[in-house]
């Protein structure tokens, strides 16, 4: 589409409404919460804070973690951008109320400077519809290397999944789940160009039972009378729609039947397996997947310090944890009484080995990020300004 009557002016908009992100426009893989004054429906839930990042795009989730590129994003174009390489780049938001845009002006392609600044936004607007806008793209996106970050564009939702940890007793992890990505063709990304994304009715939207059931904009939907919401059972809440036994509801039963006879509750320990059931894929490019990092390995929350503690109390120690205790303190006193005899005897066979393999022999182990994944860590905003800025902590 054409950029004309899309793309938000920044410059010609009220200054008090733009605000120039003092850290992400300094910084290199960084994030940052934005509270919204108004409620965005994303995927039928309504968010109130996202997270801006120095990548090109919006994180939408609530769990901020590492691996914010893999998905729960509104990205009109992800790639390894860094605003810290120009004092003219710089990433703006405005919020009036009725839109949140966020702007990505004048920045450039980590290590390839030389292919020129990119400048394009996204828009929010109340209504749920997104505004992909591209003013200056100086190379074809297709040219852009994917080898340290993601390069992508377009749109991608998930819900998450509480399992208990196999590596920590008494602890359980996150497992996050894709359920529905759309992608844009890149190589249509061009100066001057939009993207307009209109949102579709979902079951989320119907507040009673008989609209939930009769509705002919949405498809799909079924009431759960035990939580109050209809849904297709393929959204943010699913965890919590089949722990209470809503994804069992007979298609035959009316609303009265429901207001009547549900009285179903989970069971405290009660858990499901997404991937058992069938999945029925439909026009809407529906689809379930268990999340993977750019090395194919799958993601768990837990692994970014995420373990949540378990509900349950006075659980007994296990054996295992018992018996490594016990082998961590033997191995602590044998080396004191190592360290103890080698001090007391510096010519013994022993001392003189340890003296030959002393620390400036031994190869430098570094411990090394994978450029691949292309981590990012958030940042609070703390002024407007490039001057004088202290930079954070890198990835």
């Amino acid at each position: 589409a054409r950029l004309r009557g899309l793309w938000v002016d920044m410059a010609a908009a009220n200054r008090s409404q733009v605000k120039i992100h003092g850290i992400l426009s300094n910084t290199h893989r960084q994030a940052s919460r934005i509270v919204l004054s108004f409620d965005f429906p994303f995927y039928g839930h309504l968010l109130r804070q996202v997270t801006i990042a120095t990548g090109g795009f919006i994180f939408m989730g609530d769990v901020i973690h590492r691996m914010l590129t893999a998905t729960q994003y509104v990205a009109p174009l992800m790639a390894n951008f860094n605003p810290s390489f120009s004092r003219n780049s710089t990433v703006q938001y405005l919020d009036n109320g009725t839109v949140f845009v966020v702007q990505w002006d004048k920045v450039y392609l980590q290590g390839k400077e030389d292919m020129g600044s990119f400048t394009f936004q996204a828009a929010l607007h109340s209504t749920g519809r997104i505004v992909f806008g591209y003013k200056e793209i100086p190379v074809p996106v297709l040219q852009i290397s994917a080898t340290q970050h993601p390069v992508k564009a377009g749109l991608s939702d998930a819900f998450m999944i509480l399992n208990p940890s196999p590596d920590v007793p008494e602890s359980r992890r996150r497992t996050i789940y894709e359920y529905h990505r759309v992608e844009l063709d890149t190589s249509k990304i061009t100066n001057m160009s939009a993207v307009e994304f209109t949102p579709l009715p979902t079951c989320l939207q119907h507040q009673s039972c008989e609209m939930c059931v009769t509705s002919e904009l949405t498809f799909n939907c079924s009431w759960c009378h035990v939580l109050q919401r209809c849904s297709s059972g393929f959204d943010r809440y699913r965890e919590e729609w089949l722990s209470y036994g809503c994804g069992q509801k007979s298609d035959e039963k009316t609303c009265e039947d429901l207001a009547e006879g549900d009285h179903y509750s989970a069971p405290p320990d009660s858990s499901f397996s997404p991937l058992d059931e069938d999945v029925t894929t439909s026009t809407s490019s529906l689809f379930i997947d268990s999340l993977t990092t750019e090395d194919s390995s799958e993601f768990f929350f837990a692994g970014v310090g995420s373990s949540l503690p378990s509900k349950k109390a006075g659980a007994p120690i296990h054996t295992g944890t018992i018996v490594g205790i016990v082998l961590a303190v033997l191995l602590i006193a044998a080396i004191i009484l190592a360290g103890i005899y080698i001090n007391s005897h510096p010519t013994s066979n022993a001392a003189l080995f340890f003296i030959e393999r002393r620390p400036h022999h031994w190869p430098a182990m570094k411990f090394r990020n994978h450029t691949n994944h292309a981590t990012y860590s958030e940042v609070e905003p703390t002024s407007q300004e490039k001057e004088g800025f202290v930079e954070a902590e890198q990835c």
